[in-house]
């Protein structure tokens, strides 16, 4: 049986993943209306080359330079303006405008070819990194300074662990080379550039596992480079929140 927000936001007819943000229906909406907008221009486009080739058989008046190439010029002008500056705003409320106050932070981090997040802990501040001190077999991938009391209790695990429906800001960073973060599920899709930090918030709300890939060419471990994010209920995200606050207080 069809789900009905399914049809509604083109998932079923349109072979998309499903929405599992708070944000994501309103892109899928935007897209559906690029599909159908050239859907029909694809038709009216064929529609007039038909009659225009009926008319010229049966009368051999030109037909006015304005009607033929100004007006639907200026249409599709405004069309395509349309479209674009919509989708520029839904895109600016995700990346550019700021995340909530209360919004959960997580930092995630691309390396060739891994990816790592990191929690604050109890103190809600991260600690300092330093390339110089990433080693990934030491434990310490991200390179966070030992002597920085705000690291002591940072949080970093290979998979990223939110809660539905809270919002969540993500910051990004890469070590190496440029990585794209993307979860298709949650429509989400922005590039981790070296020197740089990147922000993207949104808010999951459905509880799933779902895959985090990398959608920039990062080198020849590009394939494998793959990650899991786990969405819980807020009680299960709490206790294993809980859990791991434990373990970095006890090193």
């Amino acid at each position: 049986m069809l789900n009905a927000q399914a049809i509604v936001s083109g998932q079923q007819f349109w072979h998309l993943p499903r929405n599992a943000s708070l944000h994501g229906r309103s892109l899928d909406q935007h897209l559906l209306l690029n599909l159908w907008i050239a859907l029909a221009l694809l038709t009216l486009a064929h529609f007039i080359l038909l009659v225009g080739l009926a008319v010229r058989r049966r009368a051999h008046r030109p037909i006015h330079k304005l009607t033929l190439e100004y007006l639907p010029l200026a249409a599709l002008t405004v069309l395509f303006a349309f479209l674009a500056i919509r989708a520029q705003r839904l895109w600016a409320a995700q990346r550019y405008t700021g995340a909530d106050l209360a919004a959960m932070q997580v930092e995630v981090t691309g390396m060739q070819f891994a990816w790592y997040f990191r929690y604050p802990g109890k103190d809600a501040t991260f600690g300092q990194t330093k390339l110089a001190l990433a080693d990934a077999p030491a434990g310490n991938p991200l390179g966070i300074d030992p002597k920085d009391s705000y690291g002591t209790d940072d949080i970093v695990s290979s998979q990223l662990v939110l809660p539905a429906n809270r919002e969540v800001d993500l910051t990004l960073r890469a070590q190496d080379v440029i990585h794209g973060f993307a979860v298709p599920e949650m429509r989400l899709k922005q590039n981790a550039v070296p020197g740089q930090t990147a922000h993207i918030h949104f808010t999951p709300t459905t509880p799933g596992t779902y895959a985090i890939l990398c959608t920039q060419l990062c080198g020849l471990g590009h394939y494998r480079m793959q990650a899991t994010m786990l969405v819980l209920p807020p009680e299960k995200f709490a206790a294993w929140l809980a859990t791991r606050e434990a373990q970095a207080g006890a090193r």
